[in-house]
């Protein structure tokens, strides 16, 4: 149990912090899914969508020390060539690079 005042607040905070870092990673980690499930469908339009909003999300995550800024920027890489890929299987003649 916090002795003082501030000790108090300080856990409050932290509680607040924890969820809210909690329902974040979860949402980022869904997004992640959802780009993951796009690709294996093959829907390149679905999964360039999915792709941008993913990149949006790794970098907000990233900026706020949620994730580390090499998983996000290794991420990023990963989920560009697996689009990349898709479209070359499909299509050699589209551009999907950003």
């Amino acid at each position: 149990m916090p002795q003082s005042a501030s000790a108090a607040k300080r856990l409050r905070q932290n509680e607040v912090r924890r969820e809210r870092n909690r329902s974040d990673r979860s949402r980022l980690r869904s997004q992640l899914r959802a780009f993951e499930k796009a690709v294996k469908s093959g829907d390149r339009d679905q999964a360039r969508k999915e792709l941008l909003d993913s990149h949006s999300m790794l970098d907000r995550a990233a900026g706020k020390g949620l994730v580390k800024k090499n998983y996000s920027d290794r991420k990023k890489s990963r989920q560009t060539r697996s689009l990349n890929s898709l479209a070359a299987k499909t299509d050699p003649a589209v551009d999907t690079a950003e």
